[in-house]
């Protein structure tokens, strides 16, 4: 496959302002004028280029963000929504109706996973739950009405990795969707050039970067994003779940940055994974030999930007994770909050928050233990200094001797 820049590909959009501005303006209409009917009309059935009927459909603002977001993902468009979950949903609702059947990772968000298990079913959607790294389980549940296969490129909590080639070959067979959620994972990973036939992600976590808003976004080929948003069946345009226009002028101005955030992330979660095992905690990260999926990572990643800035390390018990968690926070080494992606670091206790709606059987079968401690690394620019009061607290706490 030749070499793909996200990155490169984000800052080949010009998108000068009418006004000649460098950033785009921030267009607040609801709605807006024609000059004739006829282009309301044509434009009301999706047949004109540069207009623009009535926010929840489109607007110049979020049109700006969108194609950027395509760009980074080499997909034909893209769509964006006011929160991550609201992507995911209607991506599913837009691929599935009564009689039809998903198979799903048992390790996505626990969000999604509620989603699936909880509130789809109620519609006559049946759902299976495997391990999706697993492809001979993946084969095993579909089925002639298998629809789509979700997965996220890398899991929540657990960080497994996704073989998007394989997953998109088993869904060729039975003519589903393959949707993937990028989250963890953006510019690091170019899914849709993998196989996935659909990119979603929460843009609250790396993609903004700040942590000062909740959005999604959905990238696709047109044909799917234009039947996302069809005014007369098109899930998104329906549900309503529109992005505000002064949020998707700031997350683009945002995403201008993410290649630079993505390399620190990396950098800081790798010294500390190796810090951690070199003291004896056990680190769950991709970016080390020894972690399952780091292989196959290295075979279908963007190298440049890293391994990405999520790590895992385990306590055993969540009244050990606590306690580290408390004394972490009490140190001002981060927060002890849900979420990721931030410019501080945020950690917790993934079993008993992120993923607390997934029944305890599926986090045993999945390998998670209720001290499983989740970082999202931040920026820290003295990540040693960040270390060594790790490492202090752990020597306190007792949880290691040297």
């Amino acid at each position: 496959m030749k070499k793909f820049d996200p990155a490169t590909a984000i800052n080949a959009v010009q998108q000068l302002s009418a006004e000649r501005g460098v950033n785009p303006s921030i267009n607040d209409s609801a709605t807006f004028t024609f000059p004739k009917g006829q282009l309301m009309t044509d434009t009301f059935h999706g047949e004109t280029e540069g207009y623009y009927l009535y926010s929840r459909h489109w607007n110049p603002s979020n049109f700006s963000l969108c194609q950027a977001l395509a760009a980074m993902e080499n997909t034909e468009a893209a769509w964006v929504t006011g929160s991550g979950m609201a992507a995911i949903t209607c991506t599913l609702l837009n691929c599935v109706k009564k009689g039809d059947h998903i198979v799903a990772s048992m390790t996505v968000y626990g969000g999604t996973f509620a989603f699936l298990n909880n509130w789809i079913k109620r519609y006559g959607v049946d759902v299976t739950f495997v391990d999706t790294t697993n492809l001979a389980q993946v084969k095993a549940a579909c089925k002639k009405n298998t629809k789509v296969i979700y997965t996220e490129t890398m899991s929540n909590p657990l960080l497994r990795i996704s073989n998007i080639g394989e997953l998109r070959k088993i869904a060729d067979k039975y003519g589903a969707k393959l949707i993937v959620d990028n989250t963890f994972t953006p510019m690091i990973f170019s899914p849709y050039r993998l196989g996935a036939h659909v990119v979603v992600y929460s843009m609250t976590k790396f993609i903004n970067g700040k942590n000062d808003c909740v959005a999604g976004a959905i990238c696709a080929d047109a044909e799917f994003i234009n039947s996302l948003i069809n005014v007369n069946d098109g899930t998104a345009m329906l549900l309503g779940p529109v992005l505000d226009s002064y949020r998707a002028t700031s997350i683009l101005k945002n995403l201008y940055t993410l290649h630079i955030r993505m390399k620190q992330h990396s950098a800081n979660a790798m010294y500390l994974a190796e810090k951690f095992n070199s003291i004896g905690i056990k680190a769950n990260y991709t970016g080390l030999p020894t972690h399952k999926d780091h292989k196959l990572m290295k075979e279908q990643m963007n190298p440049q930007f890293g391994f990405g800035g999520m790590i895992a390390i385990d306590l055993k018990t969540a009244e050990k994770a606590n306690r580290f968690m408390e004394a972490m926070q009490k140190e001002g080494i981060g927060y002890l909050a849900v979420s990721l992606g931030y410019f501080r670091t945020l950690f917790s206790c993934s079993g008993k928050s992120t993923s607390s709606e997934v029944p305890e059987e599926y986090q045993k079968e999945m390998g998670m233990s209720e001290g499983l401690v989740r970082f999202s690394v931040g920026l820290d620019n003295d990540i040693e200094g960040t270390f060594a009061r790790m490492h202090k607290i752990l020597k306190k706490e007792g949880f290691v001797k040297k």
